[in-house]
């Protein structure tokens, strides 16, 4: 294929056409319009910033794209002949185009090389799309953890590296929530979450953790803030259709009676006209079981039907289907995980007396707690206790 097919095959693409957004096919689409040393050299550039293979770059972002394809692909609709003869179409153009390297320019010796190798797109794409509900697309194919800003996503470029095996002393409760966790990826019903209890006792480590166990078994996170509840409705409709599954995580939740947020999680819980969606949960941390700051002034109101408005607060947490209570550690289960965390920091301190030293380090802290812990095995580590 000559260069002049190339430039005008790439610059016709309509699958694929936002991969001209990105910025190394941009700069070859100019150095395939006119091979110059400079748009060789900026082409380069651009590209040995991520890798020098220019083949499996090529099919990183092909894979990656969130296309028209794919987003036909994931509706009740599905995708027409048209479609996928364009698309088949343009799987064969990547295909050719991969292979294309420096010696194919007729420019001097001295440009740098970059590598290619044979790559069948066609078979590479189709068989990303038959695991479209574990690998994503689009920015879910490369991020796995993602907060909320104006209504969109925003992805967590380096997310908390939380593992399970991490997290000793609460195995049990942990358990509910992995067990839920899989029925949500496994488009068995699935409830909403409140993991409820004491400060430090590790209710946002466990979901972050759980959320990295099973992101390659298509689960992505989703942080949203307390004050961002009202944008999460059109949020879930625009997830609905996703192969994915997600878990809107809300971290320390807590009201006041009169919290217009409290209407939103209502709603949220609840679903929507359309009903629950199946590829979503609510997954919530607070250290109040109830989630209402209630004085006794607001006992004492002036509210008529004082008794229906108070069941009416106390009933939010209800609508979490599983609630699971993280306690603060008694003695025995803080003595087991200063060990296990002493075993995964390398010290080698006797026991007993590492023992003495976190319990005393506790009191200071303010109570026993698995960050508590944490904190003082850091601590111990850097040789400063």
């Amino acid at each position: 294929m000559e260069l002049k097919e190339y430039s005008l095959r790439l610059e016709a693409l309509v699958v694929f056409r936002g991969l001209l957004q990105d910025p190394v096919v941009e700069a070859l689409g100019r150095m395939l319009a006119q091979p110059t040393v400079s748009s060789c050299g900026e082409f380069c550039s651009r590209l040995f910033g991520h890798t020098t293979n220019w083949s499996r770059y090529l099919l990183a972002r092909v894979l990656e794209e969130e296309n028209l394809y794919v987003k036909a692909l994931c509706t009740s609709q599905g995708a027409d002949e048209l479609l996928t003869q364009a698309l088949d179409n343009e799987l064969d153009f990547f295909t050719q185009l991969g292979k294309l390297a420096r010696k194919d320019l007729t420019l001097p010796d001295f440009l740098p090389q970059w590598q290619v190798e044979e790559i069948d797109f066609s078979a590479e794409y189709k068989s990303r799309l038959a695991d479209l509900h574990h690998t994503g697309y689009g920015i879910f194919a490369r991020y796995k953890v993602f907060t909320v800003e104006d209504c969109q996503l925003v992805p967590v470029r380096h997310p908390d590296p939380q593992k399970l095996s991490e997290l000793p002393g609460y195995e049990a409760e942990r358990a509910k929530v992995i067990a839920n966790t899989k029925a949500l990826l496994e488009g068995r019903p699935a409830n909403n979450v409140l993991l409820y209890g004491d400060a430090g006792t590790g209710k946002s480590s466990a979901i972050k953790a759980i959320a990295n166990e099973f992101a390659d078994q298509g689960l992505r996170l989703v942080e949203v803030k307390k004050n961002q509840l009202y944008q999460i409705p059109h949020l879930m409709d625009t997830l609905a259709a996703n192969p994915l599954k997600f878990i809107l995580f809300i971290d320390d939740l807590s009201f006041t009676a009169n919290d217009d947020n409290f209407a939103a999680l209502k709603a949220i819980l609840e679903g929507s006209v359309g009903g629950r969606s199946h590829n979503i949960a609510v997954y919530a941390t607070s250290n109040r079981r109830h989630l209402i700051k209630e004085t006794l002034s607001d006992r004492e109101g002036d509210d008529i039907h004082l008794s229906d408005t108070r069941q009416e607060l106390m009933s939010l947490s209800a609508r979490f289907g599983l609630t699971v209570t993280f306690g603060r550690p008694d003695r025995d289960r803080f003595a087991l995980i200063v060990k296990e965390l002493a075993g995964q920091f390398g010290i080698e301190e006797p026991f007993d007396r590492l023992l003495v030293k976190a319990e005393a380090f506790a009191i200071r802290a303010g109570g026993r707690s698995p960050r508590v812990a944490r904190q003082f095995m850091e601590l111990v580590y850097a040789g400063v206790l």
